[in-house]
């Protein structure tokens, strides 16, 4: 059947207790993708210093946790590691934080996890405000005004130009692609989000399809580069950043998408609300319709839920994720029976 290697996951995190890996066996899902916290791992980021050899041992010891519950990390990273300003920014420091990048990807290899990560965002996500919108149903999420971000100051000092960041970004390439083929280690790139030419003084890369596709270029086409197509950012974009229905037929058919994070928004730029799967302005059955047409192979998950209150019986954020990964699996389900019985 179509879609019948799409591998829906959940999120995991370094910290997470056996209670909460339990409830992820009990959702029926057997993939996860991991973030690994800094303490777990002999991550300093103030000095920008890795212990390799506590590293591969929080490292195991989560997947060692993982298998008591049978399941599988597919892909992992460590947030301070990959999103790093000296590496974006050709900042002091930049080969050391790339010589501890690589060997992170070196230690998930190792322990069997074969996709890592990249986001060239110096300053992470940028937001407008974390409160209950419109669309929130009195839930908290997240809410970004353009025009308020467009106000901040610079946060490096100064401007950095496009033609500086992409530079940048070879200059990561160069050094990271031997490591990963000889690891056999595929990286998955992020979009920016927002998707706008440049935020607080910094321009941003990957803000459309084509972007995209310049990145692969810059990496010869290797297949050790990829993308984490992020659903929330092309609709946050909208047709500036591409038709997110042509692009999943399209970069699926290229071998381009390693993850994907399934989310919705309100409307496109310049103002969005994060929205519940079904609230926002995309189908997002036609969504994963298409990621099943298209035979995808790779991983899913739900991608900044909205947040519940935290009293007495209403399970807090936990709550939100579980309600979204099961909405996510029905999607599924329902595509693949669609899809087969437009095939008979």
């Amino acid at each position: 059947m179509l879609g019948d290697n799409l591998k829906i996951q959940s999120r995991s995190s370094s910290s997470y207790t056996d209670e909460q890996l339990l409830l992820i066996q009990q959702m029926g899902i057997k993939y996860v993708y991991t973030i690994f916290e800094d303490e777990d791992i002999g991550y300093d980021h103030s000095t920008g210093t890795l212990d390799e050899a506590k590293a591969y041992e929080g490292v195991m010891r989560f997947i060692d946790r993982l298998h008591k519950y049978d399941l599988v990390c597919t892909d992992a990273g460590n947030t301070h590691i990959y999103k790093n300003d000296k590496i974006h920014l050709g900042l002091e420091g930049r080969d050391q934080a790339i010589e501890n990048y690589n060997a992170f990807n070196r230690i998930l290899a190792k322990a069997g996890i074969h996709i890592g990560y990249m986001t060239w965002e110096p300053n992470q996500v940028y937001t407008s405000q974390w409160t209950s919108g419109q669309e929130m149903h009195g839930g908290v999420g997240r809410i970004v005004n353009l025009e308020e971000l467009e106000k901040r100051p610079y946060t490096h000092g100064r401007f950095y130009t496009q033609e500086e960041m992409w530079g940048n970004f070879k200059y990561w390439l160069d050094r990271v692609l031997p490591v990963c083929e000889e690891i056999d280690m595929k990286i998955a790139l992020h979009p920016n989000d927002p998707p706008v030419d440049h935020i607080c003084g910094i321009s941003n890369l990957i803000i459309s399809a084509d972007a995209y596709k310049h990145a692969f270029e810059l990496a010869g086409n290797s297949p050790y580069l990829g993308m984490k197509m992020c659903i929330g950012c092309w609709l946050e974009g909208g047709q500036d950043f591409g038709n997110v229905l042509e692009d999943i037929r399209y970069f699926v058919a290229n071998k381009k998408v390693f993850c994907v994070h399934f989310r919705n928004v309100s409307c496109p730029l310049p103002n969005f609300e994060e929205t519940l799967l079904e609230d926002g302005y995309m189908n997002m059955y036609d969504v994963m319709k298409a990621f099943v047409a298209a035979d995808y192979d790779g991983v899913l998950h739900a991608d900044h839920v909205p947040l519940w209150g935290n009293g007495v019986g209403t399970g807090g954020s936990t709550a939100a994720w579980t309600y979204s990964m099961g909405y996510i699996k029905a999607l599924y389900n329902c595509a693949q029976q669609e899809l087969a019985s437009l095939s008979k």
